[in-house]
Order: C-alpha cells, then structure tokens, then sequence
C-alpha cells in the first residue's frame, strides 16, 4: 500500500507538471503565432508601400503630374509607420538588416523628392534619368534584398519557434504516458491485493474489462484531440492562403490602376493632334491641287514667262513638285491613319470589365495584344526575329471580360516569348523563334465554344513541374523576373470568371501550347471574381519597364 501511495502521488505530480507545461506551451505559441502572422502582414504592407512610392514618383516622371506627389506625401509616412510597428515588433530580427534597408530607403526618398523637383521645374526628362538609373535601381535591389532577409530571418524565427512549441508538447506527452503508465501500474497492483481476499477469477475479469474501457475513452479522446488539431491546421492554412491572395490583389491592383490610367491618358492625348492633323489633311490636298491647276494654267497662258520667272521655276523644280507634292500628302494621310489605329488598340486593349460581359472578337484581342509586345518581336542586337504564324479561323462574337481575357493574351505571349529568348540564349544568334497563334470553334453538348491555342518554340516545361504551373507564387523564372501570379490568374479568369479550360501541352527543350477553351455564351451573369486583371509581365521589378515601354511606343506612332 505505500509502494501504491507514493505511485499515485508520482503520477499526479507528472500530470501537474505536463498540464503546466501544456498551458504555458500553448500561451505562448498563441502569442508567438499571432505576433508572427502580424509580422508578416506589415512585411507585405512595407512591400506595397514602397512600390506605390516608387510608382507615384515615376508616374509623376512621365506624365509631368505633380498630383502624384500627394499621393506620395500620404503613403510615405503609412511606410515608415509600419516599419516602426515591425520594429517594435521584433527589434532584434529587424536589428540584424536595419542600416542596410535605412540607407536604402534614405537615398531612394532623396532621389525621389530631387524627381518631383525636377517635374516642379518642367524638367521631366531629369526625373526619369534618376529613376530609372542604375544608382537608383541598385538602391531598390539594396532595399528589396534588406527586406527579403528580413521576410526570411522571420521565417526562421518562426520555424525555431515551431520547433520550440513541439518539443514542449513532446515533453509534455512523455509526462503523461509516464503518469499514465505509473497510475496502470498501480491498478494492477490493487487489484492484485485485492484478488487475494475476493474471488480471484470474478475480480480479474472486472479488473480486465475496466481497463479496457478505459483504453477506448482514451483513445476516443486522443482522435478527437487529434481531429481538432488537424482541424485547426486547416483553417490556418486556408487563412494564410486567403492573407496572401488579399496581399497580392491589394499589390497588383494598385500598380494596374495607375498604368491603365496612365494608357488611357497617352492614347488620349496622342488621339487630339493627330486628329487634328488628319482632319487637315484633305483641305491641305484640295488646296495643293488648285494651286497646282493655277500653275499649270499660267504655263499655258503663258507659255514664255519672263526670265525671272523661268530662273525661278527652274530652281523651285516645279516639274518634280507637281509629281512629289500629292505624294508627300498621301504619305502623311496613311501615317496620321496608321497613328490613329496604334491609339485605338492601346485604348481597347486597356478598357476595363466595371461594364460587365460584352461581346467581342477575340482575333481583335489577339490583335491589340501583338500590337503592344510587337517591339518584343522584333529583331535584336543578340537575337533574331521572332516569326509570327496567324491560323485564324472564323469566329462568332464572344460573350466574355474582354479586359480580362486581353490580360490572359498578355500573359500566354510575354511568356511564349520569354521562352524564346531563354532557348536563344543557349542556341545564340543562330535560333530563330516561332509563335503559331491558332483559333477555332466547335460545338459540345449543345453548347458552342471558341479554342485559342498559342505555341512557341521555346525551351518547354518539365515534366515533373507541369503539374505545378498554375500554383500561385510557383515560378521558374529568376529573380526579379517573375512572381509565380500570371499563370495562376490567368487560369482562374478562364476557369472561374469565364467557366473555360486553360491547358498546356510541352515538351522540354522543344517548346510549349497552351490552350484556351471558353463558350461563346457566357453561363453566368454574375460580376467577375475581382482579380488582378492585368498583364503579369507588369510585376514589382519590371512595372517602370513596362510603363516605359507603352509610353515610348504611343510616341514612336507620332
């Protein structure tokens, strides 16, 4: 009976110890887990706030709007308020990267503020000078690198911190099945004392019966204590899931927001004169021909002019005017025409879905598309050509997010064609690339659909990776070349927003197909799912890039 005694009490104190130890575990890891998703929500929010300061302070660059500069002056103290926040957070993390990502930030604050100077004096070709620099963009890799060790010393943070919580649970485990074991142990001595004074037999089956009862509770409770954990794993992954994709709207949104602005307003402000010019045109043309009618009436009046006179039509060569004249003019006419159509494919492939489905031609899409990435075409100074093939066929209007679906063209394409220039790399100025774009429609189950297929002679997709492409955030471009988001919302504007198949067909080292299946008459009348509908070449490396490059092709038209 003592041995018994001091067992019972031996047990009861591991049990006090394990339960301490478990109320203190989870305490903490509560604590720990909220103060770590914390951490990584201002990570991201730092993120978007310095690549809104960037884009506010360039858009002000190539528009010569000083408007951006308020925005600039409202989301600049929102930055450093949330570095605070992060700081006071966890000092020590943000301790070890503070100089690096403080001096970055201090020099990419001085360039930008001499930018909106230079804007402020009417001198916007000196603010994109320094913002698109080298000396700036090496302060964005400084900064963007800082912030990235810092993401990535919170993740270790939070793994060491994991691995803390799970070594206390198994501690804890190992207090109870050793109390557990100490208390079984006593049992069966008891009931081995008492066999000896009741009868034997009856007793052990009791005995055997109760503790095996007492293994199934036990054993109910540790599966249903194991169901909840599981579920609780669950929500905390469907939450982070949802955290990132609100993070990535929220980013994406804002950059695309200004850069359709900032299409709409070149197309607009290149559309006004080149009217005017075109409108000129033909009065400009009547006006030529009566004065040549005039001349060459003169000349048959008076058929031998004075010597002045015939010194100076000699030298004005009025012969090769009559000729050239009406040429120049019809020159000038096809490109103020061919300038107008630049306008009109910047301006359609930028129009918005806020109007809901409309019905479109899907070759024009095409159309505008190529017309955008036709400087990615061209030829370069390490790289040949890439040769275009159009299979068209004949198409109904589609009843479709034409801005969205133009979006997922972007997509398809940048990477077709990043896909090229990555296989002309390995084959140098030998390769020549290839872009076959194919269009068909066919009827299933009484329901007619469109199929817009798009194929490269790239350097293709693994096998062992395929599966994986339309994963968010999954990408095998380098840094600073993709995000792992085109693919993923270019599937689900297919998928989700237009009820279609987005599939691919590659072969590693010979080039990729991907296939868009949508039906002509949309199945629902719903609003869109607000995705970030917009190109993904547009990323946060390359957004001035891109930027650039729209506003230097609206100026070449000119």
């Amino acid at each position: 009976m003592p041995a018994l005694t001091v067992a019972v009490i031996i047990s009861l104190i591991l049990v006090a110890i394990g339960s301490l130890n478990i109320s203190k575990i989870s305490t903490g890891f509560q604590h720990g887990i909220t103060t770590n998703f914390q951490l990584q929500k201002l990570n991201g929010t730092i993120s978007h706030y310095d690549e809104v300061l960037t884009m506010s302070a360039r858009m002000a660059a190539a528009t010569g709007d000083l408007s951006w500069k308020d925005r600039y002056d409202t989301y600049e103290p929102l930055l450093t308020e949330a570095i605070e926040q992060a700081i006071e957070l966890a000092p020590d993390t943000y301790a070890l990267h503070a100089r690096q990502i403080n001096d970055a930030n201090l020099k990419l604050v001085d360039m930008e503020n001499d930018a909106f100077d230079f804007v402020n004096q009417n001198q916007p070709d000196r603010a994109i000078d320094i913002l698109f620099s080298q000396d700036y963009q090496a302060q964005k890799e400084i900064y963007g690198n800082g912030i990235q060790q810092w993401s990535e010393g919170l993740s270790t943070k939070i793994s060491t911190s994991l691995d803390s919580y799970g070594k206390g649970l198994a501690w804890s485990s190992l207090f109870s099945m050793v109390s557990f074991w100490i208390l079984t142990a006593a049992w069966v001595t008891l009931l081995t004392l008492v066999n000896r004074y009741i009868h034997r037999r009856k007793v052990a089956e009791t005995g055997l019966r109760q503790a095996k009862y007492q293994l199934e509770v036990n054993h109910q409770v540790l599966q249903q204590s194991e169901a909840t954990l599981q579920q609780k794993a669950a929500t905390l992954e469907r939450t982070l899931k949802a955290l990132q994709a609100a993070q990535v709207q929220i980013v994406q949104g804002e950059k695309m927001s200004s850069l359709g602005q900032l299409v709409a307003g070149v197309a607009h402000e290149i559309n006004n004169p080149v009217n005017f010019i075109h409108a000129n045109l033909n009065p400009i043309s009547e006006y030529t021909n009566s004065l040549l009618t005039l001349v060459s009436a003169y000349q048959t009046q008076y058929p031998e002019p004075c010597s002045a006179i015939e010194a100076e039509i000699e030298a004005a060569d009025v012969d090769f005017i009559k000729v050239d004249l009406p040429k120049i003019i019809g020159s000038m006419r096809v490109g103020t025409q061919r300038i107008r159509q630049i306008v009109l494919s910047l301006r359609n492939f930028s129009r918005s879905d806020e109007q809901g489905l409309k019905s479109v031609d899907i070759h024009e899409g095409l159309e505008n598309t190529l017309l955008i990435l036709q400087h990615r075409l061209a030829e370069k100074a390490d790289q040949l050509a890439i040769t275009l093939e159009r299979k068209y066929g004949t198409l109904p209007t589609v009843e479709c997010y034409p801005g969205q679906l133009n979006q997922v063209f972007m997509n398809l394409l940048a990477n077709a064609i990043d896909a090229i220039e990555a296989a002309a790399q390995k084959h140098q100025n030998s390769y020549q690339g290839h872009i076959t774009l194919r269009t068909s429609s066919f009827t299933q189950e009484d329901i007619d659909w469109v199929e817009i297929a798009i194929a490269d002679t790239g350097i293709g997709i693994p096998n062992e990776i395929q599966t994986r492409i339309f994963d968010t955030f999954y990408t095998t471009k380098p840094v600073g070349k993709g995000t792992g988001m085109g693919l993923s919302i270019s599937h689900a504007i297919i998928t989700k927003n237009h009820h279609g198949t987005l599939s691919c067909k590659s072969i590693a080292g010979e080039g990729s197909e991907f296939i868009i299946q949508i039906p002509v008459i949309a199945t629902t009348s719903t609003e869109p799912i607000p995705l970030q509908t917009y190109p993904t070449i547009v990323t946060a490396d390359n957004q001035s890039d891109y930027s650039k490059t729209i506003t230097e092709r609206a100026t070449q038209a000119i």
